[in-house]
């Protein structure tokens, strides 16, 4: 009758389900409720080593009472005892400090002394290798000085092994069970530390991309790298840059009627539309500060088109906002627009944050709080840079403080022959 392929995907399923299970399992036993991500992988590390070699501690317990050697036989029996009893103590107290010292210590004593209860080295097949996942474990689950006493613990037993070996008394086992029990103690062990640092490193590496995607969220690349390696101050001065400001009209009266909770949810949807649109021109989000919102383009990476691309920008959120609602309340934004020189960096110690300095900031501010409703208002600077592709209405001059009377346009829309361009 031919094979039922059916039935080994099956088989491969159950099995994949099991160890998910058991791995979901384990990381939930003594888990404590503000344990940082580092301790609960080193958890739940521990509990699928001190649980999921219980089938290979009673199978190796077996053969050797099978063999004729029932006080090597008590050793890993006593394991498969005490370890389930040990993670069921530790998922009451959650002490994982005294769960892995204890944990540790089996794995280390107990290969040892199947070792000596057979005769030493060579009768036993080497089961002392078996110790060595002690400083193994340990490496990944606690520090470097406490990884270093336990390989010193190991180093101990095996001299004191070689010591006293020309006074063990051999139990008399077959050669060919001593053969073959090498290959399986080898094997094993060498299994066991690929599997779990396999494990161990895939989860890290998964905390360290959702690390790495949240800082990405705080920081551009550059300069999340650029921190990586120096955490000195971080500034740079571009020549040409354009920065925008937008914000809500008649934000705080609307703000005065509705609850914190839906303030913020408005907000949030508003930012996340706003968003899309910024990783759509990849440009740069410098931060929002209450119902204003920071952009900027030419840095950290420069760009020739930075007045264009952000005036486009600023046209397309104008639309966006236009055409749809917010927690249900139709919004108008005042969005201004400058370009020129400014220096741009992180500097503190703690809560990084990208920011921008320099008149050319400060004008760009001025242009969204002197604007209008639903107008995209821009200096001559950014005029003079955009002129070409998008018609403009010049406004005359408002009077900035500090600056005096500032040439004004507002944006229309693209010229004719870039509205073709863009079809």
């Amino acid at each position: 009758m031919p094979d039922d392929p059916s039935a080994d995907i099956r088989q491969t399923s159950t099995a994949s389900g099991l160890a998910a299970r058991l791995v979901a399992w384990a990381g939930r036993v003594g888990a404590g409720p503000r344990e940082s991500s580092d301790v609960a992988l080193q958890r739940q590390l521990l509990v699928l080593l001190g649980v999921g070699t219980l089938p290979l501690t009673a199978l190796w317990s077996a053969i050797y009472f099978a063999a004729g050697a029932p006080l090597a036989a008590a050793v890993p029996a006593t394991y498969t005892v005490v370890a389930p009893i040990n993670t069921l103590i530790f998922s009451w107290t959650r002490n994982l400090r005294v769960y892995r010292f204890s944990q540790l210590l089996m794995t280390l004593i107990l290969p040892w002394l199947v070792t000596i209860s057979l005769g030493g080295f060579r009768e036993s097949s080497a089961v002392i290798i078996w110790a060595a996942l002690c400083p193994l474990i340990s490496l990944l689950v606690e520090g470097l000085r406490e990884t270093v006493l336990w390989i010193v613990g190991f180093v101990l037993l095996l001299v004191a092994t070689a010591i006293v070996q020309p006074y063990l008394v051999p139990v008399g086992l077959p050669d060919a069970f001593v053969t073959w029990f090498f290959v399986l103690n080898l094997g094993t062990v060498i299994g066991i530390v690929f599997v779990f640092m396999h494990y161990f490193v895939g989860q890290r590496n998964y905390f360290q991309e959702r690390s790495e995607t949240l800082l990405l969220n705080i920081l551009p690349r550059e300069i999340a790298e650029a921190l990586k390696v120096n955490r000195s101050t971080i500034a740079a001065h571009y020549d040409a840059a354009s920065v925008l400001f937008a914000d809500v009209v008649e934000f705080t009266p609307m703000a005065a009627t509705m609850s914190p909770l839906r303030l913020v949810n408005l907000l949030n949807d508003v930012f996340q539309c706003f968003d899309d649109l910024v990783e759509k021109y990849d440009l740069e989000k410098i931060k929002t500060i209450g119902d204003c919102y920071m952009v900027a383009a030419g840095v950290p990476r420069e760009r020739p088109d930075h007045a264009a691309v952000l005036v486009q920008l600023a046209l397309d959120m104008r639309e966006e906002v236009a055409t749809r609602s917010f927690g249900d309340r139709k919004l108008a934004f005042r969005i201004g627009i400058n370009s020129g020189p400014v220096v741009a960096g992180v500097i503190g110690r703690k809560k990084f944050i990208y920011d921008l300095w320099g008149s050319t900031v400060n004008m760009a501010s001025r242009m969204e709080s002197h604007g209008e409703r639903g107008i995209v208002q821009i200096t001559r600077n950014t005029f003079e840079l955009v002129e070409d592709q998008f018609d403009c209405e010049p406004r005359g001059t408002i009077n900035v403080k500090g600056a005096g009377p500032i040439e004004v346009w507002h944006v229309v829309g693209p010229k004719a022959a870039r509205r073709a361009m863009t079809a």
